[in-house]
């Protein structure tokens, strides 16, 4: 592998929607990158979209690391600077959450962090958690900011099928930042929204589920959405390397740019793309309710900025998912 301008870097989960585009920015800002994704046959994860990046043939390497093995993402880390971990196991339909989804979560955190520590050259972590690990608290709150957590015991007593995302990425989430108290490594967590925008992937991306209900005309899922947050996947990306490279940055953040119900996205997607059929009769029986605020103050405060609204996100996803046959 060349020299890379910046140095070189980890990322967790690499052949993933998110991880594969960040992927694409850090080479752009002057990385080397090693990538770790499943080799495992029952979840061998395609790389293609990977190795065709631009400068990844010099500056790319792909490593066998599996979440189930906490102890083998030593040599992916070893000698990077920094290190993305963006993996997370998500299995909605899992039979037994606590043994498929939860405890590898923990433990291949606990195991990449350790890894980190073992490297000496790892100056920062940026973990990768979700807005899901601060909404979910069955509390009537209009503004969440980095103090509020998920309630693991609310989530646990609900009929939701998703609900174990929910409780990993909030243990996962809360471990990591004591496992770095405790030990002394420096790690930041980034609480992104419903990521939106183009895609690199093959596949339809699975997080796309909920903010493409209503373009979808997936009826069941729009029963369930009432608030909706959003951020553009180049600037949660952008926020990521951000926040590897800005000093001052400590602990959580929160990353949301769009907040908005599921009453004003129907209109904007309406006005916006009129030629798709959207389950408009559904919306008629919802209550209109006031959007709840997902606050970015503490990244603004460092001084990021956001750069993309609604318009971008969707166009780029709908360009994307008509290109690649699944629209």
């Amino acid at each position: 592998m060349e020299g890379s301008k910046k140095g070189k870097v980890c990322v967790t989960g690499g052949a993933g929607y998110f991880a594969s585009h960040l992927i694409m920015r850090l080479l752009q800002h002057g990385y080397s990158v090693r990538a770790t994704v499943r080799s495992d046959p029952k979840f061998k994860e395609d790389t293609t979209h990977l190795k065709a990046l631009p400068n990844a043939s010099e500056n790319l390497e792909i490593f066998d690391a599996d979440l189930s093995r906490p102890d083998n993402f030593e040599a992916a880390i070893d000698g990077c600077i920094g290190v993305f971990h963006t993996a997370h196991p998500i299995l909605f339909d899992a039979e037994d959450p606590e043994s498929m989804v939860i405890k590898p979560a923990l433990e291949g955190m606990r195991g990449i962090l350790r890894a980190c520590m073992d490297s000496k050259t790892v100056k920062r972590v940026v973990y990768t958690s979700s807005a899901s690990a601060v909404a979910f608290n069955g509390q009537d709150l209009k503004e969440m900011d980095e103090s509020v957590w998920t309630d693991v015991q609310f989530c646990r007593a609900q009929d939701v099928p998703i609900k174990s995302y929910f409780i990993s990425k909030t243990l996962t989430e809360k471990a990591a930042l004591e496992f770095a108290e405790e030990n002394g490594v420096d790690l930041v967590t980034v609480a992104p929204s419903s990521v939106v925008g183009p895609f690199l992937v093959a596949h339809y991306p699975g997080c796309f589920a909920t903010s493409m209900a209503l373009i979808r005309g997936d009826r069941e899922q729009c029963k369930v959405l009432k608030q909706m947050q959003f951020v553009h996947i180049d600037d949660l990306a952008s926020a990521h390397i951000f926040l590897l490279e800005c000093e001052q940055a400590k602990g959580r953040y929160i990353c949301s740019s769009n907040d908005t119900t599921i009453h004003t996205l129907a209109e904007f997607l309406s006005n916006r793309f009129p030629e798709f059929q959207m389950p408009m009769d559904i919306l008629s029986e919802m209550e209109k309710e006031e959007p709840v605020h997902l606050s970015s103050k503490k990244l603004f405060e460092l001084g990021f900025k956001f750069k993309y609204g609604l318009e971008e996100m969707f166009d780029g996803a709908i360009e994307c998912c008509k290109r690649k046959g699944f629209l």
